[in-house]
């Protein structure tokens, strides 16, 4: 295994391929010499970033597979698909997760009239979805015994929305970051450390990786209300996950599991 690859020879299974941070993931993982299992809804479009990926890998070393990571039955299948044809995996990256970015297409809600089953699905999908796709995977990394399992937090885990970040937007009813956005991804991090010290025995290491604002087409106005409250005074580029995400995946980490990996420009020393 060369330094320039730490990962080459390995399976990785990234879920929330096909999203805006699953590129991200996914591409890190190629350039460190994994094949990757992307998984992701039916329902989800094939994005031009995957397909750019693929284009440039192959699809022999990127995959698709679809499966909705509250739908058990749907996992299953996608895992037994993965063990048939890439075996047991060596990596497993639980990126799949609702956010609400301000949209003015999206309903808005004042914070007393957020319906029930909005604030229900993000749990679903954020909190209960990591825990069943480690329990679909995870389980056959440690029959394995190794494995890299690396949750995707957020900084919304550790420190309160403010909601002046949005004040000049104008949208009425004012945008609010989700309440159950924040509380989906700090019970993640509590996940990462019971599944750490659980499968820890059988040698699957299981981290959590919280990622700060990553820019992504937000207004300038937004951006500069951000970048004065971030110590090192910038939004993320997508190249500055890369690097925490493949120390979390190789045996650079061997002796590390169970942390989060703040990786927000220094946000949350605040």
């Amino acid at each position: 295994m060369s330094q320039a690859q730490p990962l080459a020879g390995r399976v990785a299974v990234v879920t929330g391929a096909l999203g805006k941070l699953g590129p991200i993931w996914i591409g890190g993982l190629l350039d460190a010499g994994a094949t990757v299992a992307g998984v992701d809804l039916e329902a989800a479009p094939i994005s031009a970033e995957f397909e750019a990926l693929q284009g440039q890998c192959g699809k022999a070393r990127l995959h698709l597979y679809r499966a909705d990571v509250r739908e058990r039955a749907q996992l299953d299948a996608a895992r037994d698909r993965v063990l048939a044809e890439l075996g047991v995996p060596h990596v497993l990256v639980n990126n799949a997760g609702i956010d609400q970015p301000p949209n003015t297409d999206a309903p808005q809600y004042r914070l007393d009239e957020i319906p029930p089953e909005v604030f229900q699905r993000v749990l679903q999908v954020n909190t209960f979805g990591t825990f069943q796709v480690s329990q679909v995977f995870g389980t056959e990394m440690a029959k394995a015994g190794r494995g890299a399992i690396i949750n995707v937090g957020s900084m919304y885990a550790e420190i309160s929305p403010d909601m002046r970040l949005y004040d000049h937007l104008g949208f009425d009813p004012p945008f609010l970051k989700p309440p159950a956005y924040g509380a989906s991804k700090a019970a993640v991090l509590n996940l990462t450390k019971y599944l750490a010290g659980f499968w820890g025995p059988h040698g699957v290491r299981v981290n959590a990786i919280s990622p700060g604002g990553v820019l992504g087409g937000q207004d300038e106005e937004f951006k500069r209300k951000l970048n004065e409250k971030i110590p090192l005074r910038r939004m993320a580029e997508a190249s500055d996950l890369v690097g925490p995400l493949v120390f979390l995946a190789s045996d650079a980490s061997a002796y590390v599991t169970g942390i989060n990996l703040q990786v927000d420009g220094g946000i949350t020393v605040w």
